[in-house]
């Protein structure tokens, strides 16, 4: 039988490794802690998911029951390795959308938790402390959801021989360049952008002066007026609307939680700012942001990494991604949002490489599993030996603008030159256009 286990509340575990944990285990007496690790005697497999259930990226979250409560029934009967029929325990941690509370519960997933493997999504505060966990501890683990530069770079990862123990799967920098640039080049602007790029590890991936826009948006003859990091969850944004003023910016673009996305929009209409294009990656991601904006929500545009018109279909329950963003609405009363898909995707994966491992009680079995993974999911083909980097693979990406219709947020496929299989829908219109 499959369990959904919530979150509690436990003391802060030390910051020591799985390893270093076992051997302090047995010299205070095994029998204490032998039957807390002995997972094969049970058979049952325990995946840990730690993800931001509350604080500034909790819109991240929201699908999450929805999914888990899919693969509980899914799994009601187990999974058969090997021959043998093996339980499924999912076990739910918030990482309260913050880095060192991600690393916390990870590390208590793994110490009193004994899961067999990890995994975690939205956004590199999310993802990078529990992969960095998983590596320390050689747990093997899936992430997404966070673009592969922020969370491979961003971990000290060597593009000559990547991670042991940790992948990833979402599209990239490289990507998500090419499609604002894409929607961009739909409208007449000046081609003046200035960037709203937060200090943390999206914000710094994205301004990267080697990896990020910065040198791409150079050479396709964008000139770009970048007033700095700032803090997350400001409240003025009165300095970066004021540099954008003076120079004459028609485009914005950032990397930004919701609450500052609103913040800075809301301000920008006070100070008499009005660009012609506002393409946002994070904040602009959900119908909830766009429908708390009002009619300011029109014309914004987004990155899109899921909607229910891409052809794929999950190789979990069978559902095409319509009838997996209808079964959402139906169930919740609430409209579809990308990180269904990419929840809904991370778990196909797990399921697929936990049948594949032979052996779950071994995490070199699964880790080894992982790794040859080439499975059709609900957001495309998804195949660790593939690159760019070892254990990454990349997931297709196009453009989207939102309308405001009758007081409800629609989203429209704009932009698609790097991915003509999934339809655009709708052309490109400059705010207000």
């Amino acid at each position: 039988m499959t369990d959904f286990a919530a979150d509690d509340s436990t003391p802060r575990t030390m910051m020591i490794s799985r390893r270093s944990f076992g051997r302090a285990a047995l010299a205070l007496g095994a029998a204490a802690v032998l039957p807390r690790l002995s997972l094969a005697a049970d058979r049952v497999i325990r995946v840990g998911f730690v993800t931001p259930q509350t604080g500034p990226l909790a819109v991240f979250a929201e699908p999450d029951a929805f999914v888990l409560e899919q693969f509980r029934k899914g799994l009601a009967d187990g999974i058969d390795i090997n021959g043998e029929k093996w339980a499924v325990e999912i076990i739910v941690k918030d990482s309260q959308s913050s880095s060192n509370r991600a690393a916390t519960v990870a590390q208590e997933l793994i110490l009193n938790e004994a899961v067999h493997i990890l995994t975690a999504t939205s956004t590199p505060d999310t993802t990078n402390p529990v992969a960095d966990q998983a590596e320390l501890n050689g747990v093997p683990c899936i992430t997404n959801d966070t673009p592969w530069q922020p969370h491979f770079f961003g971990r000290g990862g060597d593009p000559a021989k990547g991670f042991e123990w940790t992948n990833h799967f979402f599209w990239g920098l490289e990507d998500v360049i090419a499609t604002f640039t894409g929607i961009w080049e739909k409208v007449e602007t000046n081609k003046v952008v200035g960037a709203l790029w937060p200090n943390d590890p999206d914000g710094n991936g994205w301004g990267d002066p080697k990896m990020g826009f910065p040198p791409v948006l150079a050479e396709k003859g964008y000139t770009l007026v970048d007033p700095g990091r700032y803090q997350v969850m400001s409240d003025d944004f009165t300095a970066q609307i004021t540099a954008f003023k003076n120079a004459g910016v028609e485009i914005v673009t950032g990397v930004v939680p919701p609450p500052d996305f609103a913040t800075f929009w809301t301000q920008a209409a006070q100070q008499g700012f009005h660009p012609k294009v506002v393409t946002f990656g994070k904040a602009l991601e959900f119908p909830q942001v766009i429908s708390s904006l009002g009619e300011r929500g029109d014309g914004l545009s987004v990155e899109v990494w899921w909607s229910p018109n891409h052809p794929f279909k999950s190789g979990f329950t069978g559902q095409s991604s319509k009838e997996l963003a209808d079964a959402y609405e139906a169930a919740t009363g609430k409209p579809w949002t990308m990180p269904l898909a990419f929840k809904h995707s991370l778990f196909e994966v797990v399921v697929d490489a936990l049948k594949r491992s032979g052996d779950p009680t071994k995490p070199e079995a699964i880790r080894d599993a992982i790794r040859a993974t080439n499975y059709d999911s609900i957001v495309g083909k998804v195949n660790f030996t593939t690159g760019p980097v070892p254990g990454i693979s990349k997931t297709p990406l196009v453009g989207g603008q939102w309308s405001v219709v009758d007081g409800k947020p629609q989203l429209a496929i704009v932009e698609n030159g790097a991915h003509p299989e999934i339809p655009t829908s709708a052309a490109m219109r400059p705010i207000g256009g």
